[in-house]
């Protein structure tokens, strides 16, 4: 049996690399187990010129595609959106676009200003002090005075709007409706041992020139410096329980295949809206017969995927496409509940540059756009680096139909069960997206588009992973409490997206990190009467 620790955190990703960094000061013995590898940025797509092709291979972004040996499979075959996570240390901080928005206000208070859904347990006043500080540690690029916010600043300026940008605000403009420069975590200027980005390409398959803040380069090299241990190539099965119903520690099997017991004071799951309610399920025993944490029986239940609209057209110039970050500006004109709509709360448009060339050219020949034979090139010529688009990132309201549960044949390479994926999009979304092609349409035809083509719901959209272990007050109607804390077992702790109560319509890093570091900050208050 190994030492025991005083916190065993699971997941190196966005909330795991927070908590750690955060509770690094109170000098306890502190483990962070995760089952993928430290990146290497060497070893990226944008290295070589075969990086569109390796987003189909070795990093495309769903795992049931890419299958690493640190990957698991996910049984989603029962959702009209796929799964994207990233196992490694950064979790999939290191394949995401990087945007970075926050909840509103007005995200919390979903049922008294709505009717719908349940209010958070916390509000945007508790968790600004750990948004601001989380935008210090990841480094944010973006322009104060954003209408749609409370007022808040970042660390760098914006990223340049580039000719895509420019185009879509004048367009917005001509319509009279709200945009702004994106926040983003990539680095503008150099900040805090990081390069400013230099336009290598698309973002998802991992930031070759450190750029883009992924976790691995920002929460841990101080976590580590301050004494943090972070244990790769362990996946973990179980989380084991005592006599006394308390967490004791976790079975979890290392580098070499060899199962282990890590004992621990304190555990705390960083494990994403699907990793953490299989690994909860899978942690069934004779005292929690339907899986740890779950006497409300909500473990798995409630997923929140926010189902994307994507909008795309072309224009008659070239403008950036694949030369520059993929996201330039927002737009929340449509994110506040509109009595005069048909459904309530609402939905955020980011607007984009572009596809590279390669990836320009399977789309467009698969959608027709691209004809085989003597007009190809000349085709071809209309389509590349003049694509422009937008996604509407539409709010999922929670429905404990939308679940996961453990699959009863599909494992893992340990053979620990795979997670299976039930879901289905919701009517007041449906009309949601409805609505925001439509406005969609508007706006690219503004901006000089043609040929406007949609996705929707976008299939490989499943970044954000939300609601399967939730927060609040009553025992009976959530899994942990209003600072994180299992009602069921006292000293275990989620931190991740699946204790998320509502969806918002925006990009969910920020709020799930600022949380991880409310969640730190009010473990690190309380040490003296924590299992109380």
């Amino acid at each position: 049996m190994l030492d025991k620790v005083d916190v065993l955190i699971i997941g190196s990703g966005a909330s795991g690399a927070a908590a750690a960094w955060s509770l690094a000061d109170t000098k306890m013995r502190i483990l962070c187990l995760e089952q993928g590898d430290w990146m290497q940025q060497s070893d990226y797509p944008s290295n070589g010129r075969d990086w569109e092709a390796r987003q189909f291979g070795d990093y495309a972004t769903r795992p049931n595609i890419r299958a690493r040996p640190t990957d698991y499979p996910i049984n989603d075959d029962a959702s009209p959106i796929k799964v994207v996570n990233f196992n490694g240390v950064g979790g999939s901080t290191i394949m995401y676009t990087g945007h970075y928005p926050r909840m509103h206000p007005s995200d919390f208070k979903v049922r008294s200003l709505d009717g719908v859904a349940a209010d958070w347990p916390v509000d945007y006043a508790t968790l600004e002090p750990f948004f601001a500080e989380n935008d210090r540690m990841m480094g944010v690029s973006g322009l104060a005075g954003d209408p749609a916010y409370p007022p808040k600043t970042a660390p760098m300026p914006p990223l340049p709007l580039g000719k895509s940008g420019a185009r879509f605000g004048r367009a917005m403009n001509d319509l009279g409706w709200h945009w702004w420069p994106s926040d983003t975590t990539l680095a503008t200027t150099e900040y805090d041992g990081r390069a400013p980005c230099i336009n290598l390409g698309h973002c998802t398959p991992a930031c070759t020139q450190g750029a883009k803040a992924s976790t691995d380069i920002t929460y841990w090299p101080h976590a580590i410096r301050a004494g943090v241990e972070l244990r790769t190539r362990c996946r973990v099965r179980e989380i084991t329980t005592g006599a006394d119903g308390m967490a004791s520690g976790v079975i979890y099997y290392d580098a070499d295949g060899k199962e282990q017991f890590q004992p621990a004071e304190i555990v705390i799951l960083a494990c994403n809206g699907i990793g953490t309610p299989r690994l909860l399920l899978n942690s069934a025993s004779a005292r929690f017969p339907n899986g740890l944490a779950n006497s409300s029986g909500l473990v798995g239940k409630n997923l929140m995927f926010h189902p994307y609209a994507q909008i795309y057209g072309y224009v008659d110039e070239p403008v950036d496409s694949n030369r520059a970050p993929p996201l330039c500006l927002w737009s929340q004109e449509f994110y506040e509940t509109d009595p005069n709509r048909d459904f309530v709360r609402g939905y955020t448009f980011q607007f984009g540059r572009g596809v590279g060339l390669v990836t320009e050219a399977v789309s467009s020949a698969a959608a027709g756009r691209l004809p085989w034979g003597a007009d190809h090139h000349a085709a071809f010529r209309q389509l590349a680096n003049r694509r422009i688009g937008l996604s509407a990132i539409c709010e999922d309201l929670p429905e404990d139909h939308n679940r996961v549960t453990l699959d009863p044949v599909l494992k893992d390479s340990h053979g620990i069960p795979a997670p299976k994926v039930e879901y289905t999009i919701g009517a007041n979304t449906q009309r949601m997206m409805a609505h925001s092609i439509a406005r969609a349409h508007e706006i690219l035809a503004a901006a000089g588009a043609r040929n406007i083509a949609v996705e929707s719901p976008i299939l490989n959209g499943g970044w954000h992973l939300l609601g399967t272990a939730r927060m609040g007050r009553d025992p009976a109607a959530s899994v942990v409490n209003e600072w994180g804390r299992c009602h069921d077992v006292k000293n275990l702790f989620i931190i991740d997206g699946s204790i998320w109560v509502t969806s918002g319509g925006v990009n969910p890093t920020s709020t799930i990190q600022a949380l991880a570091l409310y969640i730190a900050d009010a473990i690190k208050q309380r040490l003296a009467t924590l299992f109380d």
